[in-house]
């Protein structure tokens, strides 16, 4: 008869794979729904008296233009982009409502619009809305038909952004509140198809579907001129999700309190297993990945640093116009893609140090195939940001832009050519983590099933990247935003995890403090867990972006679900704490285990409170494309992934370097600065920016909260300058760690011979 254990692991197998197949069937499904429900491209918009305002080809020129200037990375379309210039289709909308009101009030009052009363500008409102929210889509033809005064409103919006575009000095103040060079889209045409693409993107936020009252976009953004408010759906559902929330966490705390802990603690070895793994060729290899790990993350932390400063100049920096050479939509993309791409390497690096360790098996060639996938990330990352800076500074034109320029998606901004290159060195790395572990997967032994999990995931993380690869150039928006939120949600908020539990796991499991028994169970059921609620949780970066209401109801309900294995994260450190306390050699992996509790901290903070804030659709109806999203992403995405990656490092070198003492209080002091900088970064300016906005939001529209106006007023030049502290004391901490990472190879006076008894283990370390 087989043993329990074994029993167990076949269940939590079986029921890993029937979830998953699930997930990822009603995934597909959706998306299928979404091809047919999506907001529809017109062929043409043309006003009553037979005027063709745009046709198809000039909207998806116009996204073109859009995209080569840097796209979500100069302002938002549907609250996804840069925080710093508008939200391009809710300015937009209020622009032309406030222009139909003036060329009404001129029609029936005879003054303008902001001299009438109350009473006379009530009876104006009530009269736009119905025509504004009209749905005279007509499929057969392909036709917009709008009014001849809406055209006449349509014209006086365009000819404002054809002049904030240009280098009009009119709007000079306008390009340095939103951080745009000068002159950043010359030719005029270029500029008024854009304007094209503008129109349409909020033409769809205020436009009822047919036979229905909700928008498009189910009413986003806040709009109360002409009735876009949270629908009845984003009441309901947030509600529902609060309470599966609560239901899940009532679940699985049963679950703790019935199962965990009624094994009798392993007494840990006497010396430190991890001494026994020989460090094969290709495990030397990965040192350079961390080498250039410290270097992406110094340079990320630069960029970051040159963005938030055009907040406050706008297109200098203390005078020096540093726009003309080093645009904020440049930087920006950059600072994003580079936080991606250090993270990531440290966890490529990871899994292919890890693979020979585990398995103790160096396939032939390994080591070739780990420095050449060293060099084809350079040769990405060179490529592609040289080809984002030529497509924003107006150098590739828009043909060329698609494949080796700026694609203009938050995230996934690179060029064709460079995310197909990326997608091959994906590939390349799965082959070589999976050929190394293959050996410990067949091995049938206690941690077969934690090995097979770690190549799970190196397998999710390698095909997801595909789904980049999903839309062309004139794919719909709705469509683009589905597959990209496949690769950033998929990545980090659910395949990430499983890597980072099995190798977490197998790190105890070989330092003997874990029962690879239990270890193998547990991973299973957490990654259950986490892809219970990580899979389908995508869909709530879908609410506003083109789907229809049952997209709402399940992404509400399911990505509820995320938080709940953050609510017993205080067990999950607390047994961290007890494992690095469990004998004197453990003091060795000090630093690396410091990390993995700095990580529990801020899946609680940061993916925990900050998470849930914006989850629900009620709450990020109004908080969507503000600095409260930026507080959840700067908190989550450093706070858990990046300080995993670094622990995930520490562990490495900690392998790669056996014999070497370690400069502790470059470590100490490095630890401490990240995280009270990234706390001071959220405290001091995120999270109060982002209340300010929401109020804003709330009492005025989303147009006010990302606009010039609000986001020039002294009160937010404070708090922007008050992220100089969090960000030196970060960028401090960086450095800190940087050195400590340098001085492993260029400090040769730190050799020294392997620690024997336990008071030399203490006085060195």
């Amino acid at each position: 008869m087989e043993p329990k254990s074994v029993q167990i692991t076949r269940r939590l197998w079986l029921g890993l794979g029937a979830l998953l197949i699930v997930s990822f069937g009603i995934m597909l499904w959706i998306g299928k729904d979404l091809y047919q429900t999506a907001p529809p491209m017109p062929e043409q918009v043309v006003t009553e008296s037979g005027e063709v305002l745009y046709t198809k080809a000039d909207i998806e020129a116009g996204r073109r233009v859009w995209q080569e200037m840097g796209g979500q990375q100069s302002g938002s379309i549907w609250g996804h982009g840069a925080l710093i210039a508008p939200d391009w289709s809710a300015e937009w909308l209020h622009k032309e409502v406030m222009a139909m009101l003036d060329i009404r009030s001129r029609i029936e009052f005879g003054m303008p619009y902001e001299q009438l009363s109350e009473s006379e500008q009530a009876k104006l409102h009530a009269e736009i809305k119905p025509e504004i929210r009209a749905n005279t889509y007509d499929p057969q033809t392909g036709s917009i038909v709008v009014s001849d005064e809406r055209a006449q409103a349509i014209s006086q919006v365009a000819a404002h952004y054809m002049s904030v575009f240009s280098n009009d000095p009119a709007t000079h103040d306008l390009r340095e509140a939103y951080a745009i060079r000068e002159n950043p889209v010359p030719d005029e045409n270029n500029r008024r198809l854009m304007t094209g693409f503008f129109f349409w993107a909020s033409w769809a936020t205020v436009t009822n579907r047919p036979d229905d009252v909700k928008s498009y976009t189910n009413n986003f953004p806040h709009e109360p001129l002409v009735g876009n408010v949270p629908t009845a759906s984003s009441f309901m559902w947030s509600m529902f999700s609060i309470l599966f929330m609560i239901a899940g966490i009532g679940l699985l705390s049963w679950h703790y309190a019935a199962y965990h802990g009624k094994e009798k603690p392993l007494a840990p070895p006497a010396q430190d297993p991890a001494r026994a793994i020989v460090v094969t060729p290709s495990m030397r290899a990965t040192a350079k990945y961390f080498w250039l790990v410290m270097a992406l993350f110094l340079v990320q932390i630069l960029m970051g640093a040159t963005t938030a400063h055009y907040q406050v100049e706008g297109q200098d920096a203390y005078g020096f116009a540093l726009s003309e050479w080093l645009p904020y939509a440049v930087t920006r993309s950059w600072h994003t893609q580079l936080a991606i791409l250090w993270i990531a390497t440290a966890w490529l690096a990871t899994g292919l140090y890890l693979g020979p360790a585990i398995s103790g098996h160096e396939p032939k060639y390994q080591k070739f195939g780990v420095n050449f996938l060293f060099i084809s990330l350079i040769i990405i990352v060179v490529g592609a940001f040289a080809g984002q800076w030529m497509a924003v500074m107006g150098k590739l034109g828009t043909m060329p832009n698609f494949w080796f320029g700026h694609q203009g998606w938050e995230y996934v901004d690179i060029g064709r050519f460079w995310q197909i290159y990326l997608f091959i060195g994906l590939m390349l790395w799965l082959t070589l983590v999976g050929r190394a572990l293959w050996p410990a997967m067949r091995a049938k032994n206690q941690t077969s099933s934690i090995a097979g999990l770690l190549f799970l995931s190196t397998v999710a993380i390698g095909i997801l990247y595909a789904a980049g690869l999903m839309w062309k150039e004139d794919t719909h928006i709705s469509i683009v935003t589905y597959w990209k939120f496949w690769i950033v949600h998929l990545w980090v908020e659910g395949f990430f995890e499983v890597f980072a539990v099995a190798v977490i796991s197998f790190i105890f499991v070989k330092l003997g403090l874990v029962r690879g028994r239990s270890a193998t169970i547990n991973v299973l059921f957490a990654t259950i867990v986490f892809m219970a609620g990580g899979v389908l949780g995508m869909f709530h970066h879908l609410y506003f972006a083109g789907v229809t209401t049952g997209v709402i109801a399940l992404g509400a309900s399911i990505s509820a679900l995320e938080v709940v294995p953050l609510a017993l994260i205080g067990l999950e450190a607390h047994e961290t704490w007890k494992s690095s306390r469990a004998t004197p050699w453990m003091q060795q992996y000090k630093w690396p285990i410091m990390f993995f509790l700095a990580v529990s901290f801020w899946n609680l903070i940061g993916a925990g409170l900050l998470g849930f804030l914006i989850n629900t659709p009620l709450a990020l109806f109004y908080m969507q494309g503000t600095n409260l999203t930026a507080a959840h992403g700067h908190t989550a995405l450093f706070g858990v992934y990046g300080m995993l990656g670094i622990g995930l490092m520490l562990y490495c070198l900690r392998g790669l370097k056996p014999d070497l003492v370690w400069r502790e209080g470059l470590l100490r002091s490095g630890f401490w600065a990240l995280n009270i900088g990234l706390m001071l970064m959220m405290t001091l300016t995120l999270l109060p920016m982002g209340v300010l906005q929401l109020e804003a939001n709330l009492e005025n529209g989303y147009w006010y909260a990302r606009s010039a106006e609000f986001m020039t007023r002294p009160i937010i030049d404070v708090l922007v300058w008050l992220r100089v502290p969090g960000d030196t004391i970060f960028a401090a901490g960086a450095f800190m760690i940087a050195l400590f990472v340098l001085s492993l190879w260029l400090g040769p006076r730190l050799v020294r011979k392997p620690v024997n008894t336990r008071l030399e283990t203490e006085s060195n370390l």
